[in-house]
């Protein structure tokens, strides 16, 4: 079509059209704008690039005619698939001071990217700037309110709609709510489900159930799955993992334990988070050899274990002083293709240091650096922690400065470690000059930072001053256990 425009021009101007240049030129345009319609809409089927996508949108607010609203909406949801939602938000801003109206695939598109990027207060917001738009919200605004955590908009909506909720909708918002620690609300708007006739199944009960189980209401858990139960709806090993996992967390092994062989005798089969959350309680009571007995029996049941798995047996042998056991679980996992991750590392460095082997939690940790692993804070601690203990403050202060240089951040525990490393080395005065400097830093002293400093103070002779630091504690609200 552009070619055939093109020539018309030349045949009209060399016939000496008085009206040519005006023609030439609103043909050229609208040749021009044509070729470009057709660009973009070509590359609109494929993936963009995030900075080819802007590009793209520059050249269409810059086409005249403007493109439709469709066209601009198919380029944002691209751009919106980088993740950059805020960028999304502001060229929607900018389409509107151009004069390009919203609608509703636009609107449900500005919502999700306020609910994406931790903004629900906007998202809200923008709802009811979308419904005096004349914008009725559908399923896809409900399930943007519900991810961006405001389950109490998205049930308005549903209400708006003049639907009835289904049990998707219900354990939408249900899960919604346990996940933001709402559980009360979760199960008032279970029993509300229930009242209105819509039958709960096996994915309302388990987000239900984990909800419970993190709020630490086992029992109330427990009658849950029972009532499930009873109701002939089938628990999955995602409910009994939720299950195990509280019981375990809670150090009620018996329970969880009880719990495995339940799920046993109703054919669910165990996988490796359940074996996983099972060796971590073994563990956590001493019980190590039994823990490995568990580990390796999982394979035969045709679970492989993962990182997580080694993990929580290496932890469980270091904690038992048992660090070269640890290490040989270390060598195995890593026979088996599977790396190590910080907290594998953090681990073993903890194992080293409560035998008295300093050197080799030092060489571990630059062994972890030279590997691509990131130490935490935990980390850090962990190995800060082992140096005072074995006499080594004057290590200690050179990491100290180096993760201060690095601009980590620090917490209360950390320079609680490093008081109790001068304290016990003699340096009181150092460590009453770190402890007056807090306040400064951000940090609130805590109950085992004031223990620290007042028995530092006891042991050098300074009872007066103990005594007032003390009462300075309880000042403070700082209570002593």
């Amino acid at each position: 079509m552009a070619t055939r425009l093109l020539h018309l021009h030349r045949h009209r101007l060399e016939k000496g059209d008085s009206g040519t240049t005006l023609s030439f030129n609103r043909l050229l345009s609208l040749s021009l704008w044509f070729r470009a319609f057709c660009d973009y809409r070509a590359i609109l089927r494929n993936s963009l690039p995030f900075n080819e996508a802007l590009d793209l949108f520059t050249r269409m607010v810059e086409s005249r005619p403007l493109p439709s609203t469709v066209d601009f909406t198919k380029l944002l949801t691209a751009i919106s698939k980088s993740k950059r939602y805020d960028v999304v938000i502001a060229l929607c801003n900018h389409l509107e001071t151009l004069g390009i109206p919203h609608d509703l695939y636009t609107c449900n598109l500005v919502m999700n990217c306020f609910s994406r990027s931790s903004q629900p207060h906007l998202a809200s917001s923008f709802l009811g700037k979308m419904m005096k738009l004349g914008f009725s919200p559908d399923i896809v605004t409900f399930t943007s309110l519900v991810n961006g955590n405001r389950p109490e908009d998205a049930m308005y909506i549903v209400n708006q709609m003049g639907i009835e909720p289904d049990v998707v909708m219900y354990t939408t918002l249900i899960e919604s709510l346990c996940r933001n620690g709402l559980v009360d609300n979760a199960m008032s708007l279970f029993n509300q489900m229930e009242s209105n006739g819509v039958k709960a199944d096996a994915v309302t009960y388990t987000s239900l159930v984990n909800g419970l189980c993190n709020s630490g209401r086992l029992s109330d858990a427990v009658s849950l799955l029972n009532d499930m139960m009873r109701r002939r709806i089938n628990p999955d090993v995602v409910t009994f993992n939720a299950l195990i996992d509280g019981f375990v967390k809670k150090g009620k092994l018996l329970e969880a334990r009880e719990l495995y062989s339940e799920m046993i005798r109703v054919s669910v089969a165990p996988d490796v988070f359940t074996h996983t959350s099972l060796i971590n309680g073994l563990c956590m009571e001493g019980r190590v050899d039994e823990a490995k007995e568990m580990f390796y029996s999982m394979e035969d049941k045709g679970c492989f274990p993962d990182v997580v798995a080694y993990t929580s047996l290496i932890n469980g042998f270091c904690k038992s002083r048992k660090v070269e056991y640890g290490m040989k679980l270390f060598y195995e996992m890593t026979q088996r293709g599977l790396l190590g991750n910080t907290v594998t590392y953090t681990a073993l460095i903890q194992g080293f240091c409560q035998v008295g082997r300093h050197k080799a939690a030092q060489e571990f940790f630059s062994q972890m650096v030279s590997r691509g692993v990131s130490p935490n804070i935990r980390t850090y601690n962990v190995l800060l922690h082992g140096l005072c203990l074995n006499g080594k403050l004057g290590k200690a202060l050179l990491i100290f400065e180096d993760i201060q240089k690095r601009e980590i951040d620090v917490n209360i525990i950390t320079y609680t470690i490093i008081i109790q490393g001068m304290c016990k080395a003699g340096k009181l005065r150092d460590a009453v000059d770190l402890f007056c400097s807090l306040p400064s830093k951000g940090m609130k002293p805590n109950v085992v930072t004031y223990s620290t400093m007042i028995s530092g103070l006891f042991r050098e002779g300074f009872k007066l001053e103990a005594h007032v630091l003390f009462r300075k504690m309880k000042e403070d609200g700082v209570i002593q256990n």
